[in-house]
């Protein structure tokens, strides 16, 4: 069954071609380590690109690696001679922007599709990419978004996420009489995550924490987690438990029946956090992140790209050792065996109406980012990026903390991924909406099964379209 639920990530492809960096010696979070244990095998041999001079117009999805890219520019522009325009969409409105953009007479060349439903919104400016030099180098060609042939989206990160722990105030909570477990590896289930949550929650003076979870930021535009990533959960078992597939079969008929599931994690969350539920809407991610790398909280749910937020909080405590991640449990039967969720989202389209030369220029660019020793510096220590493209020899692949906690879990063939049903959910309406509920229920102003029902009438409704 599990085979049927992955069209954006073969397990075995990915453990295949991250298992090689496990062997790499640890290096400083920051950096790529500079010899590997053995001799590492060389990546693929690529010919440099050779771009024409001009200007690549870049809309970045990402607000947290605008900085980075800013860097790249520089870099791109003194070793080929090419311009890299890149603007950043604020967080929560990357459609809304693209939108607007798209139609001026200077739109993006290089832009972003979320997976399959993007690429059906965007569809009419979407170049093949099937000839590029990038899609020649991609690991696992069933990653990429294609159509009748043609290859519409490039993958060009593979993630991770799930719940981060600072394992340094776990273990001074393991190591009190009365602990409900003595490690990580104990908690393995949402009742026994509950019975810990709640007992830290109880003894968090003496664990020198405000809250076990950092802050559940529901402010509009901050509550991808939950709108998004947490819901994946439910849509993810509800798809597997009656068949359907995701790559094709994913349809408007869905019913929310593991609603109480993720009422579960949810009501675990903002009860046992550093904020009152009443006060989360004028929470940030920053906000959560920054609780978590001060110190203040001992679990957060986000991804392997917020390493960087953490590691960049100024005051920063927590050490990379202690960094590690848990499964999102929600209480459904044989998630023992449950994995973090891992797939990707992040896909590079190019602008098919931008001209021939402006479109070679494009994917001259992400093939220097992802080819050329430059680039892959970027990409590896800077943006952090699991790459999944055979052009990384081993000692090319990220080494911060929770990079490799994402290598670790896919490389436990004992348990199954979640896929990442979210490529498949409705439009921003949809999620914005949803987000808009659950800030509303955790504040006491909603029913749950009022959420429940505006998920249900609203998903059928966006479908319907």
């Amino acid at each position: 069954m599990q085979k049927k639920l992955l069209p954006v990530m073969s397990i075995l492809m990915i453990a295949a071609f991250v298992l090689a960096a496990c062997a790499a010696p640890a290096a400083p979070a920051t950096e790529a380590p500079v010899e590997p244990a053995a001799p590492a095998e060389a990546a693929t041999e690529v010919p440099p690109a050779a771009p024409a001079t001009g200007e690549v117009y870049y809309l970045n999805f990402k607000p947290e690696v605008a900085e980075t890219y800013a860097k790249i520019a520089d870099a791109y522009k003194a070793e080929t001679g090419n311009t890299l325009k890149v603007v950043t969409a604020a967080a929560g409105t990357y459609e809304q922007t693209l939108k607007s953009e798209i139609a001026k007479s200077d739109a993006p060349v290089l832009f972003q599709i979320n997976g399959p439903i993007g690429y059906q919104a965007w569809k009419d400016y979407t170049a093949d990419l099937k000839d590029t030099e990038l899609y020649q180098h991609l690991a696992d060609k069933n990653l990429a978004v294609t159509d009748n042939g043609g290859v519409y989206g490039i993958p060009y990160v593979v993630e991770g996420y799930g719940i981060i722990v600072n394992k340094a105030i776990f273990d001074i909570y393991f190591a009190m009489d009365n602990a409900k477990v003595k490690s990580l590896e104990e908690i393995n289930n949402f009742e026994t995550l509950k019975a810990v949550v709640e007992d830290m929650t109880a003894n968090k003076d003496a664990l020198g924490i405000e809250g076990v979870f950092c802050s559940t930021s529901l402010k509009p535009g901050e509550d991808w987690r939950w709108q998004t990533h947490l819901m994946n959960l439910p849509v993810f078992y509800e798809w597997r438990d009656n068949n359907i597939d995701i790559a094709s079969d994913a349809t408007k008929d869905f019913q929310f029946q593991y609603s109480d599931n993720y009422k579960n994690i949810f009501d675990l969350y903002i009860q046992n956090s550093t904020t009152s539920s009443k006060l989360l809407g004028s929470k940030s991610v920053d906000d959560s992140m920054a609780e978590f790398a001060l110190g203040q909280c001992a679990m957060v749910q986000n991804g392997n790209w917020a390493w960087g937020q953490i590691n960049g909080v100024q005051g920063n405590t927590v050490k990379p050792e202690d960094v590690k991640f848990l499964p999102i449990y929600t209480g459904m039967p044989g998630e023992e065996k449950q994995s973090i969720n891992v797939g990707t989202e992040n896909f590079f389209a190019i602008n098919s109406q931008a001209s021939p030369e402006k479109q070679k220029l494009a994917a001259d660019f992400i093939y220097w980012l992802f080819s050329s020793p430059t680039g892959k510096k970027f990409v590896t220590n800077d943006l952090k990026f699991i790459a999944p493209f055979d052009t990384f020899a081993e000692n090319e692949k990220p080494t911060d903390p929770l990079a490799k906690e994402v290598i670790r879990y896919v490389s436990n063939t004992d348990l199954f991924n979640v896929a990442w049903a979210f490529v498949k959910f409705p439009n921003q309406t949809f999620k914005n909406d949803f987000g808009a509920a659950l800030l509303k229920y955790a504040q006491g102003n909603m029913s749950w099964d009022d959420v429940k029902n505006l998920v249900v009438t609203e998903w059928a409704s966006e479908y319907g379209k």
